[in-house]
C-alpha cells in the first residue's frame, strides 16, 4: 500500500471506490452543492491538487492508473468547485502531486507536459473566462524535472518558472522535497533557487514517497511523506537556501512534515542556540530563525498535536488552511466546517487569518482577482 492506501483500507469497498474517484460525479460532491456552510464562503484552500483529463490520460498511457497505492481520484473544475461550495472554501491554490512530470523518459516530453499543464492551469482555470470559476482557482506550476533532475532539467525548470510566474501569472511554483534521492538544498538546484528568488516566487513543498525507504507493511504516507518534507527543510537549512535566497517564500506541505516538533534538535548545529544558551536569551534557543519565517499548511494536520507546534514554531500568521482534496475525499463525506479540530488551537479571529486573511496577505495577485483586501 502507499500514501494514501490507509484510507482505502479503512473504508468498505463500494464507498472507498466513490470517495477516491471511482464512483460518479454526484456522489463525489454534487449532491451536497447546496448545502450550507458554516461560515460563508471565505476560506482560501492553499494545498490541493488537479488532475485534468489529458494529464489522467497520459498516466494511464505510462502505467500509471494509481496514485499511493489508491486509483487516481475524479477530478473535473466543476467537482472542485462542489467541494468548495459544500465546504465554504472560495479558492482553491492547486498544484500537480507526485509523480509530477518524472515519469517522462525525455526532457522533450517533460517540458511539454509541465507547458500544458501550466497552460491549462492559467488558462482554464486562474485567468478563466467563465463565469462559474472565475475567482475559484489559484496555481502553483508545476516543472520539468526528472527523476534525476540533472543540469539539463534544472536549466529547463527555470525557464518554465519564469514563464509561469511572468507570462502565465500563476501564483507560485511547486517543487518536490526531492528527486531520486535529490534533496532540495543540493547542489545540482542553486540556479533555480537563484531564478525563484528573482521571481520573489511562493514556493510550495510537496513531498514525494523517498527512496529506499525501510518497508514496515505500512503506506508510506503515514509517515515517510513528513520524514521526506523534513529532510528537505533540514537540508536547505544548512546548505544555506534560507540565507542566500531570502526573497524565496515557502510554504511546507502537511503543517511542514516532522520539523516542528524536531526544530530545536534541527537547529542545533547552527550558531543561535548555543550562543543565546550561553548569553541566557531566553526564547532565542528554542529553534533557528529560517524556520520560524517558513509558512505552513494545515493539510491532513488540523489536529492539536500538529497545529499547537507548528504555532509554537512560527505563529498563527504563518499557518495556511489547505485539505489536500481530492486525494483526501474519504475525509470530507458530507459539508460545513472542514477542519473543526482547529478550534483546539486557534481562536475564532485566528482562524479567520488561518483560512484566508493569511493566504491573502501571501498571494496577493490572488486576492486582487477575488476583489480582497490583502491582510
Amino acid at each position: 500500500m502507499r500514501r494514501r492506501g490507509l484510507l482505502k483500507a479503512a473504508l468498505p469497498l463500494g464507498a472507498t471506490a466513490t470517495v477516491l474517484g471511482t464512483g460518479s460525479a454526484s456522489a463525489t460532491g454534487s449532491a451536497f452543492s447546496d448545502a450550507p456552510a458554516r461560515r460563508g464562503r471565505d476560506r482560501i484552500d492553499v494545498h490541493c491538487h488537479l488532475i485534468p483529463d489529458f494529464y489522467r490520460r497520459s498516466l494511464a498511457a505510462h502505467g500509471i492508473t494509481n496514485i499511493g497505492g489508491v486509483p487516481i481520484p475524479a477530478w473535473s473544475p466543476t467537482l472542485a468547485v462542489d467541494f468548495m461550495n459544500r465546504y465554504g472554501i472560495q479558492t482553491q491554490v492547486v498544484s500537480v502531486s507526485e509523480p509530477g512530470v518524472t515519469y517522462l523518459s525525455s526532457s522533450e516530453e517533460r517540458v511539454a507536459m509541465a507547458q500544458r499543464l501550466n497552460t491549462y492551469t492559467s488558462r482554464d482555470l486562474v485567468h478563466t473566462a467563465s463565469a462559474r470559476l472565475k475567482g475559484r482557482f489559484g496555481g502553483f506550476a508545476v516543472l520539468p524535472l526528472s527523476g534525476t533532475a540533472d543540469e539539463q532539467d534544472v536549466s529547463h525548470a527555470v525557464t518554465e518558472a519564469r514563464r509561469a510566474v511572468r507570462d502565465l501569472e500563476l501564483d507560485g511554483v511547486g517543487i518536490f522535497s526531492s528527486y531520486g534521492g535529490k534533496y532540495l538544498g543540493d547542489p545540482v538546484f542553486e540556479p533555480l533557487m537563484k531564478a525563484l528568488d528573482d521571481l520573489g516566487a511562493m514556493v510550495f513543498i510537496h513531498p514525494v514517497t523517498p527512496q529506499g525507504y525501510p518497508d514496515l507493511g505500512l503506506p508510506p504516507f503515514l509517515y515517510e511523506f513528513t520524514f521526506d518534507t523534513t529532510r528537505a527543510l533540514v537540508n536547505m537549512l544548512y546548505k544555506g537556501i534560507y540565507q542566500r535566497y531570502p526573497r524565496i517564500r515557502w510554504l511546507a506541505a502537511h503543517a511542514g512534515g516532522t520539523l516542528p516538533y524536531i526544530s530545536y534538535r534541527t537547529s542545533l548545529l547552527t550558531l543561535t542556540p548555543a550562543i543565546a544558551q550561553q548569553v541566557g536569551a531566553a526564547g532565542l534557543d528554542d529553534s533557528s530563525p529560517y524556520f520560524r519565517k517558513l509558512f505552513y499548511d494545515t493539510a491532513l494536520s488540523p489536529a492539536p498535536q500538529a497545529m499547537k507546534s507548528v504555532r509554537e514554531l512560527a505563529g498563527p500568521e504563518h499557518i495556511l488552511f489547505a485539505t489536500d482534496w481530492p486525494f483526501t475525499s474519504a475525509l470530507f463525506p458530507a459539508a460545513g466546517d472542514p477542519a473543526p479540530q482547529l478550534d483546539r488551537t486557534f481562536s475564532f479571529a485566528e482562524r479567520l487569518a488561518v483560512e484566508r486573511s493569511n493566504a491573502l496577505a501571501q498571494f496577493p495577485a490572488l486576492a486582487a482577482r477575488i476583489g480582497a483586501r490583502p491582510a
